[in-house]
This record gives C-alpha cells, sequence and structure tokens, in this order.
C-alpha cells in the first residue's frame, strides 16, 4: 500500500479533494496530527441572495393592463396588490413560507395541483469499484513491466526475466524492482465511474513516478487479467489508457514452468532486441 503522502498525490493528480483520515487501513498506524492545507471554500449562496435576484428581475417586468370591474363596481387596488407582493418576498428573504394570499374576486380560485416529487439534490448513483492487484518495474525508465499479481515476483522469476533481457541483448545498469499497486487505493470510498477512475488512479500513479525518472516508451504485460486489460484498454497491440504501444506475454508461472512458454516466447526476444537498440541509435 502507498503511503498517505503518495496517495494524496494521486488524488489530487485525479481531481479529487483530498480528505484524510477518513479511513483506518489494516495494520495501519494512526495518522500524526498536523496541518493540511486546505483550498479555500466559497460559501453557499444564501436563499436571501437568490430570492432577492428574482425581485429585481420581477420589478423589471411592466405592468399587467388594470383588471376588469368586479360586479360590485369596484376595481382592486393596485397598492393592495403591491404591499402583499412585498410581505411575500420578505416572508420568503427571511426564509419563512409566504402568507397565503386570497383569491381575486375577478379570477376563480386555482384548484390546487399534486406537487411533483422531487429527488434529492446531490443525489448520485452508487457504483462497486474496480478491483485489482499490479506489480510494476521500469527498465531504465523506458519499459514498463507489468504482472497482474498480488504479490511481488520472487527470485527465481526475478532471475528468469533478467535471463530474457541477456538473451535479447539488453544491459540494465541497474537491477530494477517491483513496486505494488493496487485499486482502488481507499476502501468504501464512493464511486460513480468504476472504469474511469480505474484508469485515472493508474494513470496517476505513472505520472508520480516521473520523479524516479520514468519515461515509459513500451509497455509488457506478463500474464492476462480481464478487469486490468479492461482498464488498460489494449486494442491492437497497444494501451490507449496509457498512449503507449503494448506487449502481451506470458505469466512469470507460466514462463518458470513450461518448457513450451519458453520456447514461444524465443523468436520474439529479437524483437525486443531492435526495440531497445532502435532507441539508442535515435539517442
Amino acid at each position: 500500500m502507498v503511503g498517505d503522502v503518495q496517495r494524496l498525490q494521486y488524488l489530487e493528480a485525479m481531481g479529487l479533494g483530498a480528505w484524510t483520515s477518513r479511513y483506518r487501513l489494516p495494520n495501519a498506524l494512526p495518522t500524526p496530527a498536523c496541518e493540511w492545507e486546505t483550498a479555500p471554500v466559497e460559501a453557499p449562496t444564501s436563499h436571501g441572495a437568490r430570492l432577492q435576484a428574482l425581485l429585481d428581475d420581477a420589478a423589471k417586468v411592466p405592468s399587467t393592463p388594470p383588471p376588469e370591474e368586479t360586479p360590485s363596481g369596484a376595481t382592486p387596488s393596485r397598492d393592495t396588490d403591491k404591499v402583499a407582493t412585498s410581505a411575500s418576498a420578505r416572508a420568503l428573504l427571511l426564509g419563512d413560507a409566504p402568507p397565503a394570499s386570497s383569491p381575486s374576486v375577478s379570477e376563480p380560485a386555482a384548484e390546487a395541483e399534486p406537487a411533483a416529487p422531487t429527488a434529492d439534490v446531490g443525489q448520485t448513483e452508487a457504483h462497486a469499484a474496480l478491483r485489482y492487484d499490479l506489480q510494476v518495474a521500469a527498465l531504465e525508465g523506458r519499459w514498463l513491466l507489468l504482472v497482474p499479481e498480488a504479490n511481488a515476483p520472487d527470485r527465481v522469476a526475478h532471475e528468469l526475466l533478467g535471463n530474457l533481457l541477456r538473451a535479447a541483448g539488453i544491459a540494465v545498469d541497474a537491477a530494477f524492482e517491483f513496486r505494488s499497486f493496487q485499486w482502488p487505493l481507499v476502501d468504501n470510498a464512493p464511486v460513480t465511474a468504476p472504469l474511469d477512475e480505474a484508469r485515472d488512479g493508474l494513470r496517476a500513479y505513472l505520472a508520480g513516478q516521473a520523479r524516479r525518472g520514468w519515461r515509459p516508451e513500451l509497455l509488457l504485460v506478463f500474464g492476462q487479467d480481464a478487469t486490468l486489460n479492461e482498464v488498460l484498454a489494449l486494442e491492437e497491440a497497444r494501451s490507449e489508457t496509457l498512449s503507449l504501444p503494448c506487449w502481451t506475454l506470458p505469466s512469470l508461472a507460466a514462463l518458470k514452468s513450461s518448457a513450451a512458454a519458453k520456447r514461444a516466447l524465443w523468436p520474439q526476444l529479437a524483437s525486443w532486441r531492435d526495440a531497445w537498440a532502435g532507441h539508442d541509435d535515435a539517442s
């Protein structure tokens, strides 16, 4: 699991608010007390301000023609209507219910219509988050190695990868190290778009590794995982999510135990050598 600082960076890169200490991770130490920088929160618009704007708009509406005479010969007073309107406005501005107005003599009373049901404001449909575990390594920051497993490759798998690289003529200066990444970063977090959020999370994680010098140009995926394939959006040997060419290879477990898998992979090592040397020649 990533640390709190990296998790906040991922959330910030995804455009999510950095809320802390909402959940206690298993076997995690208590969060130390400190002051987090928070962005200023805009004050919500009050009912009075919104209603005042409505009143200003209503004042610009032209006056209606004078009403017809009532059967008794008297006409309703405009001053009375103005006072009633002002009283209703003041009641709305104060947050109270508007006073009930008596129906006009010249106008028939309208029948009360049932109020339409209104949906709760801000209510969104909840979804289950996509879940996957991933081991990530980078060869000199150029090639990304992805292994869709919960545990890091063991010593035998490391030796196997090293032998494959040497057979392809690829000399790596430093020993590569696998790093664990899992999605979602926080359990029980609200999810509205599971696939989009999972893709954004992976992109944000790799973007955060740029400070380590990662500038990926090729993607190697060892093993098949339906969820990871959907997150990577693999189409025609390319990951649309990461905008990188992608080679899908047998799993490390199959390469360790199956001689047939090794023989099938052997002809592809020439492509590895050409791809690695092509970058060196261009530089």
